[in-house]
């Protein structure tokens, strides 16, 4: 096999990325200054020898505890549970949330092998109710699941929820509904029921 054919079998590994994709990516590549390819180099390969899990959450990070868990000014006691890491980086752009994070691995898949002893579920069961060494102080008051609104991320969700539920503290779901600017037209049954049922009493004047 020829080293463009490698890279591009490599690249194809990715999600998304298909055959005709992949290919595209090399050439685009091989027509620029070897310099941008040294540097990809560079970069994947640091990626691979420093780049490891947090210890305390699960995210990736270059130090054994991420910056997010280092952060002092974060609440410890509010821990938001997702499914990847990538999606720790989409909460936190919102400015809206300040607690810290917790990163299952994956969702349950029992069809694709994915059972709760492949999850990041034990760490979440320690740091709840469990002293953690760190700078931090351990332990929550509340659990955020903010697991995918899908089959699998439900039942996630839902299963995480009863191994929480005999410890003293709140657990809440991301709110479902309407995106801003959809017509409920286009909306389907299970979005718009979801909406219903997390429906606010509007403030009066």
């Amino acid at each position: 096999m020829s080293s463009i054919d490698s890279l591009a079998q490599e690249f194809g590994r990715l999600p998304g990325i298909g055959t005709k994709t992949s290919a595209r990516l090399v050439y685009h590549l091989l027509k620029g200054p070897k310099v941008d390819l040294h540097r990809l180099a560079t970069a994947l390969s640091d990626v691979a020898d420093r780049v490891r899990p947090c210890r305390v959450c699960g995210s990736y990070s270059d130090d054994e505890v991420c910056g997010v868990c280092r952060d002092p000014s974060r609440n410890a006691k509010v821990i938001c549970v997702v499914e990847e890491a990538y999606e720790v980086g989409a909460i936190d752009r919102s400015g809206m949330y300040r607690g810290v994070f917790h990163v299952l691995g994956g969702r349950l898949s029992p069809l694709d092998g994915v059972g709760p002893e492949k999850l990041n579920i034990d760490g979440l069961m320690s740091r709840v109710g469990a002293e953690e060494a760190g700078a931090q102080e351990a332990g929550a008051e509340e659990v955020i699941l903010a697991t995918n609104a899908s089959v699998e991320g439900e039942a996630t969700a839902v299963y995480v929820e009863n191994l929480l539920r005999p410890f003293p503290l709140r657990i809440t779901r991301l709110a479902r509904g309407i995106p801003m600017g959809s017509d409920l037209e286009y909306v389907d049954g299970t979005t718009i029921a979801e909406a219903l049922a997390g429906r606010r009493e509007m403030a009066r004047p």
